[in-house]
């Protein structure tokens, strides 16, 4: 047990933070990498094995089944034939194969004779200095990984979420690295689990910015119609959310709850807290849709109350205006005898009378609160 101790202090020295003021992860691909291959290295006893020159998959593989050790392998976005040789050269289950070259996977454990399948959704925060009704909050991509006795590939689908740190990081830790691929498959579900995290804090600043915006007072200058398209874009990303995290609980519950012969024992234990924090996050990610979903019907709400207001000032003030409207309606007929049609003080009287109704409607339409 004192060897994996610091588990999680090796493959999670810190948390990212992706707040707005952060740049997130490192999502470019080295411009020299000709393949889609972007490392292949052989480990024993925890440690990376020297090469003179870089190692092709095949020479990786025969030096693991003549020495020891395990393989690791890192691919992005490899073709259908980019993949078919290293699939030969792994046993790799067609399925499994076809699944990871066309991507768009929901979250899923899935085992074979040889090998476990396993794809996880990468989730990066998009940086924005102001919400709007087309803003991009959040970017997923895919990880796919392959697990088997003595070799781990990783399967990488999307501009972000590299896992070159990752790996890093685990090569410091020769310990860790020794209990063979289980260990990496822990490594890279923590590191994306971690990520959904620091996302639902940028998302939870994205909704309390909404929702201060819709309750504050004093909104009087703020354009009609605007939230509830910030609103359901809004909603819209954290469904996007939800599609990736939702899935993921119950391959990490199998993978910490199940005996698996490709699963170091010591390493299935911290699967359970994987599944702790995939747990947290979902139901952290249920509540932003449910408090969505009350701020949109708010803000609906606000705006019928709006509208409701505008028509009775407008009714008020229709009714104020059929006074004059009425009385010189009543003057401009074409009668010969009128009252105080010839009267010297008529017309002041009729000018009088109107002003003196039109202040007594206002004044009671004001104190009932119609204007």
């Amino acid at each position: 047990m004192s060897m994996i101790r610091d588990l999680r202090a090796a493959v999670r020295p810190s948390r990212p933070t992706l707040r707005k003021e952060s740049g997130g992860y490192d999502t470019t691909r080295d411009p020299a990498t000709p393949s889609a291959v972007v490392d292949c290295a052989v480990y024993r006893d925890g440690a990376r094995v020297d090469t003179p020159s870089a190692l092709t998959p095949h020479e990786a593989m025969r030096q693991v089944r003549r020495d020891g050790g395990f393989v690791w392998i890192g691919l992005h976005e490899p073709t259908e034939a980019e993949f078919a040789g290293i699939a030969r050269e792994f046993g790799l289950h067609p399925l499994a194969v076809e699944d990871a070259v066309q991507a768009h996977q929901r979250p899923k454990l899935e085992r074979y004779d040889d090998s476990l399948f396993t794809v996880f959704k990468t989730i990066h925060y998009v940086e924005h200095d102001e919400l709007t009704a087309t803003s991009e909050v959040v970017e997923t991509g895919e990880v796919m990984c392959f697990t088997g006795r003595d070799f781990f590939i990783t399967v990488r689908h999307g501009g972000q979420g590299s896992l070159r740190a990752l790996r890093h990081r685990l090569q410091d830790d020769p310990e860790l690295l020794a209990k063979g691929p289980s260990a990496v498959l822990h490594a890279i579900a923590d590191h994306v689990v971690d990520g959904y995290i620091a996302v639902a804090d940028a998302v939870q600043d994205d909704i309390d910015e909404v929702e201060t915006e819709v309750f504050s007072p004093g909104r009087k200058g703020t354009p009609r119609g605007t939230d509830a398209g910030r609103i359901y874009q809004l909603k819209r990303e954290v469904l996007e959310f939800k599609r990736a995290v939702a899935p993921l609980l119950r391959p990490m519950l199998l993978l910490s709850e199940r005996p698996m012969r490709l699963i170091d024992p010591d390493i299935q234990k911290y699967f359970r807290d994987v599944a702790d924090h995939v747990a947290r996050v979902q139901e952290q990610v249920l509540g932003f849709d449910e408090l969505l979903n009350s701020i949109l019907q708010a803000n609906l709400a606000q705006a019928s109350v709006a509208q409701n207001e505008d028509m009775r000032k407008i009714t008020s003030w229709a009714a104020i205006v059929a006074v004059p409207t009425m009385v010189c309606g009543v003057y401009g007929m074409n009668f010969q005898y009128m009252p105080e049609l010839h009267w010297k003080f008529g017309y002041p009287l009729v000018l009088g009378v109107t002003v003196g109704i039109c202040l007594t409607i206002h004044r009671t339409l004001k104190r009932n609160g119609w204007l």
